[in-house]
C-alpha cells in the first residue's frame, strides 16, 4: 500500500462541527505503506492537578494512532518547538524541520469530577488547521474514553474514515489448564483496558455477540447441560433465554441489524439448520431445510441477506441466501474448508476462517467469492470479527501443545499490522461492538 497525502475536495463533518479547511488524506493503494509522521506534544494542563491526566490522555491518543500501523510518532526528544499553550501560534517551520506531517495539540481541565478536553489538528506542510478545534466534556473516571474520542476525531480528519477506538469488545476470558479451562464472559475497551466480567465460570460459555447498539450480548451457555442461547443486558447483567424444545441444541447466534431478531443454528434429531426468532414475540422461523449442517449465520449490513457455512457440498463451505430463506448460492471455491463467515460493516467483504494443508487462516473475499485474500496463518486462527469501520479484524489464535493458550489478535484487511491484544490470562471468541454513543 502506498500512502500519499492529498487534499479533500469537499467539506467533511464531525458531529455538529464542520471542517473549515481541506485536511490531509491518507489514500491506501497497492504497494508499501510508509506511516505518516505525526506529533502530539503533551496536552496542556489548564487546571491545577490535571498534569497527569493530560499526560495520560496524550499517551493513549498517540497509542491509538500508532496501533493502526498508518502513523509514526515523532518523539518528543526531536521537538524544536515546544507548544506551551493551547492558543499559541504554531511554528510550522520547526515542525516541518523534523518531518512532522500532522500535529495534534490539546488542553485538559479538571474541575472536581468534570473533565474537559479540547484539541486541534494541523496539516503542517500546508500550515493550516484541519477543521475547527473540538471540545469533549465528561468525567474523570472516563478519561480513557475521552482519549479514544479524540483519537477517533483525529483519525477521521486524516483518513476520511470513521474511527474505531471508542468501542468495546465482548469475549470469553479463560483461566486454568487446557484440559480443564474455566470460561466466563467479559467486556473490555478495544485495546484491552477496563475489563469487566459479565458471568461467572460456573458454566461453559461460548460465542458472545454484541447487538448493533452495543447494549446487549448474545451468547451460548451450557449451564443446563445442553447449549442454550441467552440475551444479556450489558448495563444490568439481566438476561433472557431463547426457548427451545427438549433435546434441541441452539448455538452460534447473531443479532439482526435492527436488534429485534436473532439468527442461530438449531440441532434437532441429528439435523442442524438456521432459524430466526423474534425477541419481542418469541416467534420462530426456520430458514434452511437440508440434511446437511448449516451454522454460523451473519446478516448483510442492509439486512437483506445471510451468509453462513454448510457442508451440503460434501465439505465445509460458505453460502449466501436471502434473509427470509430460500435457495442459497455457494461463494467459496478455493482449496480447503471455510467457516465462521462474517459480513463486513461496509458490505463489500466477507471475512472467514479457512483450514487448508494443516494450517488455519483468517481471510476475506468479495461477496461473490472473488478476490480471496488470506491475512494470517498459524496452528489455529479462527472466529473473525470486524471493527466498526470495517478496516480491522480481530480473531482468536491458539498455540499448540498441552500448554497451549488462546489470545486475541488483530490484523488490517490488507494483511498488515498483526498485533496481539494484551489481556490478563487467556482470551477467545471476540465480538467487536459499535462505537459508543
Amino acid at each position: 500500500m502506498i500512502v500519499r497525502l492529498m487534499t479533500l475536495l469537499a467539506a467533511l463533518m464531525l458531529g455538529t462541527q464542520a471542517f473549515a479547511q481541506e485536511p490531509l488524506r491518507l489514500t491506501l493503494e497497492e504497494g508499501v505503506i510508509e506511516p505518516l509522521p505525526f506529533a502530539v506534544p503533551v496536552f496542556q494542563a489548564e487546571t491545577a492537578g490535571s498534569e497527569q491526566m493530560a499526560a495520560d490522555i496524550s499517551r493513549v491518543l498517540a497509542e491509538d494512532l500508532i496501533g493502526t500501523g498508518l502513523f509514526r510518532q515523532i518523539p518528543a526528544s526531536a521537538f524544536i518547538s515546544q507548544h506551551a499553550t493551547f492558543d499559541q501560534t504554531v511554528a510550522f517551520a520547526d515542525w516541518r524541520a523534523i518531518n512532522t506531517q500532522a500535529l495534534v495539540t490539546g488542553a485538559v481541565a479538571v474541575n472536581g469530577t468534570q473533565l474537559v478536553v479540547k484539541f486541534r489538528v494541523y496539516d503542517v506542510f500546508t500550515g493550516v488547521e484541519m477543521g475547527d478545534g473540538l471540545q469533549f466534556v465528561g468525567t474523570t473516571d472516563g478519561w480513557r474514553r475521552m482519549a479514544h474520542k479524540v483519537a477517533d476525531a483525529v483519525y477521521t480528519r486524516i483518513t476520511g474514515e470513521t474511527g474505531y477506538f471508542d468501542s468495546r469488545v465482548v469475549f470469553v476470558s479463560e483461566t486454568g489448564p487446557k484440559d480443564n479451562r474455566a470460561k466466563r464472559l467479559a467486556i473490555m475497551d478495544y485495546d484491552g483496558a477496563n475489563v469487566q466480567f459479565l458471568t461467572d465460570s460456573s458454566a461453559i460459555v461460548l460465542a458472545p455477540r454484541f447487538s448493533p447498539t452495543g447494549d446487549r450480548v448474545l451468547y451460548t451457555s451450557y449451564e443446563s447441560g445442553f447449549p442454550r442461547i441467552n440475551v444479556l443486558d450489558v448495563a444490568n447483567v439481566g438476561r433472557q433465554q431463547l426457548t427451545t424444545q427438549a433435546g434441541e441444541m441452539a448455538f452460534s447466534p447473531r443479532f439482526s441489524r435492527d436488534g429485534r431478531q436473532v439468527i442461530y443454528s438449531l440441532a434437532n434429531g441429528g439435523n442442524t439448520d438456521i432459524w430466526r426468532t423474534d425477541l419481542a414475540t418469541g416467534q420462530h422461523s426456520r430458514l434452511t431445510s437440508a440434511p446437511s449442517i448449516e451454522t454460523a449465520p451473519s446478516f448483510s449490513p442492509d439486512g437483506t441477506q445471510i451468509v453462513f457455512e454448510s457442508d451440503r457440498s460434501g465439505t465445509q463451505q460458505i453460502y449466501i441466501m436471502p434473509a427470509t430463506g430460500g435457495e442459497p448460492r455457494r461463494i467459496s471455491f478455493g482449496d480447503g474448508r471455510y467457516g465462521s463467515p462474517v459480513w463486513s460493516p461496509r458490505g463489500d467483504l466477507i471475512s472467514f476462517t479457512k483450514q487448508n494443508a494443516g494450517r488455519f487462516h483468517i481471510g476475506v473475499m468479495r461477496t461473490d467469492g472473488s478476490e480471496e485474500r488470506l491475512l494470517t496463518s498459524s496452528f489455529l486462527d479462527e472466529g473473525p470479527t470486524w471493527s466498526p469501520n470495517g478496516r480491522v479484524i480481530m480473531f482468536t489464535r491458539e498455540t499448540q501443545g498441552a500448554d497451549g493458550s488462546s489470545s486475541i489478535y488483530s490484523v488490517d484487511i490488507t494483511g498488515r499490522n498483526l498485533r496481539r491484544l494484551t489481556t490478563s490470562g487467556g482470551a477467545s471468541d471476540p465480538s467487536w461492538g459499535p462505537l459508543q454513543p
